[in-house]
C-alpha cells in the first residue's frame, strides 16, 4: 500500500494532435501538443521522458516532412512520474496509431493502406527523421506485411460478422512502432545534460583450466541474462557454457558500468563483451602460433580449436588457456602471461527496433467487457541471442501494454487530491485468463549496422505498441455505434457507458442489415 502513495508511476498525458495529408494520402505535417504530468517533484528521467525521449519518436515508422512538438510538463499533486517499460515510445505510438486510424475513417481508406502509403521504405536508409533521430536500418513495410499475413487481416470481415450474429461487436487494430533501444551514446547524454556516460563495460576471467567467469555493468532483473551472456562466450570461445559464471552489477568487483533499462543490455553490455572476447582470441592466436611454431597470420579460431592454415595441427582453447596462467612455453618478450581482458562499448548510435502488432477483440455490448480474441506480433529486434528469452520479453512487453488499455489505472479524488487506487486489486493488473494466444515472430534480416552483435533491444516491444493496438480494436469495433475516441483504459464500465451514450438500441441489427444490403 505504500507502493501506491510513494513510488514512481507513468505516462499521464493530454494531447492534441494534428496531421495534414495531401490528396494522395500521403502525410504532409504532424503538429502534437501534450501537457504531461511529472508528480509533485521531479524525478530521475521524469522531465526527460515526456519531453525528450517521446519527441523524438514521433516519426515512427512514417515519411512525414514536417514535425512540430510542444511539450509542457506539470506539477501535480500525484507522486513523481518516472521511467516505466517504454518509457515515452508509447505514447508516442499511440499518438501516431490513434492518427492514423482517424486519417483512414475519415477518407474512407483501409487502415492498412494508409500505413503502406507513408511508410518509410528500406531503401531510405539511413534515414534521418525532421526530429532528429538516425534510423540505421529497417524494412518497415515487410514486417507490417507479414503481421498481416499472419493475423489473415484481409478476411477478418468475415469473422466481424460472425460475431455480429453472436450478439457482438468484432474489432481488429494495427500498430506500427519503433522503439529508440540499446540506450546509447554518452555524447546524445551529455548534449541533453546528463551528468553520467552511457557507455557499458565488460571484464572476462579465463582460468588456466578454461573456465571463465564474466563481470558486467548490467543487472538482471529476470531478463535470463545469465543465458543470453554465456552463450554469447561459450559460441565464440568454444567453451561449454556450465563452465562459465556471470556477474553483473557488483560495484565492489565490476569495474563500471551504466546499469540496465532502455532495452540496452545485449545491444550496449552484449557488445563490450563481445570487444573483451575479441581481444582474448587475437591474444590467444599469438600464444597458439607460439606453440605451433607458426606465423600469426596462419592460425585460424573456429568452434574453440585454433588450427594452422594447410596442416593437421591443432591446439584447444584450454591448452591454450593453461599455457597462459602456466607460462613454461611462452612468449613472455612479447606478450604478458594470462587471458583476462576487460572492455568498453559506447554505442554512436541508439539501436532501433521496430514492429507491428494487429490485435483482434470482441465486446460484449450488453455488459461492455472486453475480451482479448488473438495477439499478432512480429518483431525486428536485429540479431537474436536466444529465441526463448525474446519470446519472454515479448510476452511480457505485450501484458503489460494490453494492461494499460484494459484496465490498469491509478485513481485519485477530484475533489480532495487523495490517491483511491489502493492495492493490486484497485488497480486491476490483468491476470492470464484476460490474455488471448500471443503468435510472435521475430525478422532477423535487418541487424544493427553499428554494434558487433547486430543486436537491438526487445525488452520494451511488446509494451510499446500495444495500448495503440488494443485500442485501435476497440475503436473499430465501436465505430458503427458513431464512437470514435476512447480513454484508457478501456474498462467494461467505460465501454458500457459509451455504448449506451451513444444512443443506438441495436447496432448489432442496424450492422446485419448493411451487411446482407
Amino acid at each position: 500500500s505504500e507502493s501506491f502513495v510513494s513510488d514512481n508511476q507513468a505516462r499521464d498525458h493530454v494531447t492534441v494532435a494534428q496531421l495534414a495529408l495531401d490528396r494522395e494520402a500521403k502525410f504532409l505535417a504532424l503538429k502534437v501538443r501534450t501537457i504531461a504530468n511529472v508528480g509533485a517533484y521531479l524525478s530521475t528521467f521524469g522531465a526527460s521522458i515526456p519531453s525528450a525521449i517521446y519527441s523524438a519518436m514521433l516519426a515512427g515508422v512514417y515519411r512525414t516532412p514536417a514535425i512540430s512538438v510542444e511539450v509542457t510538463t506539470v506539477f501535480t499533486n500525484t507522486v513523481p512520474t518516472d521511467a516505466y517499460r517504454g518509457a515515452g515510445r508509447p505514447e508516442a505510438c499511440y499518438v501516431l496509431e490513434r492518427l492514423a486510424d482517424k486519417a483512414a475513417s475519415e477518407l474512407g481508406m483501409d487502415r492498412a493502406e494508409i500505413r503502406r502509403r507513408n511508410m518509410i521504405p528500406p531503401e531510405a536508409m539511413p534515414y534521418k527523421t525532421p526530429i532528429g533521430p538516425i534510423y540505421d536500418c529497417g524494412n518497415f513495410p515487410q514486417i507490417m506485411e507479414r503481421t498481416l499475413k499472419i493475423s489473415d487481416y484481409e478476411n477478418f470481415e468475415s469473422r466481424r460478422v460472425t460475431a455480429a450474429k453472436e450478439g457482438r461487436l468484432r474489432g481488429i487494430g494495427i500498430a506500427n512502432y519503433v522503439d529508440s533501444s540499446g540506450v546509447a551514446p554518452s555524447r546524445l547524454a551529455g548534449a541533453a545534460g546528463a551528468r553520467l556516460g552511457l557507455f557499458e563495460s565488460a571484464q572476462i576471467r579465463v582460468n588456466s583450466d578454461s573456465g571463465i567467469q564474466i563481470l558486467l555493468g548490467t543487472h538482471n532483473h529476470g531478463q535470463a541474462h545469465e543465458t543470453t551472456f554465456a552463450q554469447i562466450v561459450s559460441d565464440r570461445l568454444g567453451v561449454p557454457i556450465d563452465r562459465i559464471d556471470v556477474l553483473e552489477g557488483d560495484t565492489a568487483m565490476v569495474p563500471a558500468g551504466t546499469g540496465t533499462f532502455g532495452s540496452r543490455s545485449i545491444a550496449v553490455g552484449g557488445s563490450a563483451l563481445v570487444r573483451a572476447i575479441d581481444r582474448i582470441i587475437a591474444k590467444s592466436k599469438r600464444i597458439a602460433a607460439h606453440l605451433l611454431e607458426a606465423a600469426d597470420e596462419d592460425v585460424n579460431f573456429r568452434d574453440g580449436v585454433f588450427t594452422v592454415s594447410g596442416t593437421d595441427r591443432t591446439l584447444s582453447f584450454k591448452e591454450v588457456a593453461h599455457t597462459a596462467l602456466v607460462p613454461h612455453d611462452f612468449p613472455h618478450e612479447e606478450l604478458e602471461p594470462g587471458l583476462d581482458e576487460t572492455s568498453v562499448y559506447d554505442p554512436p548510435n541508439f539501436a532501433f527496433s521496430n514492429g507491428t502488432q494487429v490485435c483482434e477483440i470482441e465486446i460484449d455490448p450488453e455488459t461492455g467487457t472486453v475480451e482479448l480474441m488473438d495477439y499478432w506480433v512480429v518483431d525486428d529486434v536485429g540479431t537474436v541471442i536466444n529465441p526463448m528469452v525474446v519470446e519472454g520479453q515479448v510476452h511480457g512487453g505485450l501484458a503489460q501494454g494490453i494492461g494499460q488499455a484494459l484496465s490498469e489505472t491509478c485513481h485519485y479524488d477530484s475533489v480532495s487530491g487523495q490517491i483511491l487506487t489502493g492495492s493490486f486489486m484497485d488497480y486491476a493488473v490483468l491476470r492470464a485468463g484476460d490474455l488471448s494466444n500471443f503468435v510472435s515472430e521475430l525478422d532477423e534480416t535487418q541487424p544493427c549496422t553499428h554494434n558487433p552483435l547486430g543486436a537491438k533491444g526487445c525488452g520494451e516491444s511488446g509494451t510499446i505498441g500495444a495500448p495503440a493496438a488494443v485500442i485501435g480494436a476497440i475503436l473499430h469495433a465501436l465505430a458503427p455505434l458513431g464512437i470514435h475516441d476512447f480513454e484508457m483504459p478501456a474498462t467494461s464500465s467505460r465501454v458500457w457507458r459509451a455504448i449506451r451514450d451513444a444512443g443506438r438500441t441495436d447496432p448489432l441489427s442496424e450492422m446485419l442489415a448493411e451487411e446482407r444490403s
